[in-house]
């Protein structure tokens, strides 16, 4: 299945021609969400944001800013309720800096799903922004690694993944599986290679991802578990691009029968008013 109409990222469309974030601007971004973390601080990591934001990327529908904003951080009410001006945001400057930078990462997530590529090696093709945790620690000095000793460390994308089903589980209705077969396993496909990498890596590590003199910390079967994720996220794409998007069921009102009272009360039967 193939299509190349972009989703848009809000309730305006925008093209596909946003310069992707540098590593300065991802660094950014993540000071942000480390700020908001301060005052709110079940603030996710930027994987998560990553994992969420490609959902919603991908998503049957295009859901608007002001609906999945909430749902990704906190809405910034204080105690008695009341919203904060700029949400969880420090100020109206940081809340339009990160909503910036956010747009721009979607348009660029936008671009990669679109291109036609044949290999995840393509340049042009969707690369996740995630992280090999295990990979960052053993790369510490000795020092800081004991102090790590105990901690429970993500595997290489998981944080990602999860993002990318807390996204599915908050608009269940967007993805319903299809009426047709082939659609129902294309969709189910797709949901369980990325459930499957919201688990643990547990195989022996053999890989270091992002440092080939690294230590090893990612297993063969999850590096290929991610590849066969990310492709798993052009399926859902090409997807819900040839269904479309969900229609509306209609209920029709309950009417009086042909011998009651009409419902509109000109107290002639509906036979002889609004049903003739």
């Amino acid at each position: 299945m193939t299509s190349t109409t972009p989703i848009p990222a809000s309730d305006t469309p925008q093209p596909l021609t946003a310069m992707p974030l540098s590593p300065d601007e991802f660094d950014e971004i993540d000071a942000i969400l480390d700020d908001l973390r301060e005052r709110f601080d079940e603030t996710p990591q930027w994987e998560f944001c990553e994992g969420f934001m490609a959902a919603l990327v991908v998503c049957r529908r295009a859901i608007p800013q002001a609906e999945y904003l909430p749902v990704l951080l906190d809405s910034g009410e204080d105690e008695g309720g009341a919203a904060a001006p700029h949400g969880a945001f420090a100020d109206a400057s940081q809340e339009a800096r990160f909503s910036e930078l956010w747009q721009r990462r979607w348009t660029d997530i936008e671009q990669g799903l679109a291109a036609e590529v044949d290999s995840l090696d393509d340049e042009r093709a969707f690369h996740p922004e995630v992280m090999d945790v295990r990979g960052a620690v053993a790369a510490l000095p000795e020092a800081e690694r004991a102090e790590m000793a105990g901690e429970v460390l993500p595997s290489f994308a998981q944080v990602w993944a999860v993002g990318f089903m807390y996204a599915v589980e908050n608009w269940p209705d967007e993805w319903q599986a299809p009426r047709d077969k082939e659609g129902r396993k294309w969709l189910d496909e797709a949901l369980l290679r990325m459930v499957a990498l919201t688990e643990d890596d547990t195989d022996e590590p053999t890989l270091s991802v992002f440092d080939e003199e690294g230590v090893p910390t990612v297993s063969l079967n999850r590096f290929n578990a991610f590849a066969d994720a990310v492709w798993g996220v052009y399926d859902l794409r090409e997807l819900w691009r040839n269904i479309g998007p969900r229609v509306q069921t209609l209920q029709k009102a309950d009417l009086p029968g042909r011998n009651e009272a009409c419902h509109c009360g000109s107290g002639k039967k509906f036979k002889k008013c609004h049903g003739a």
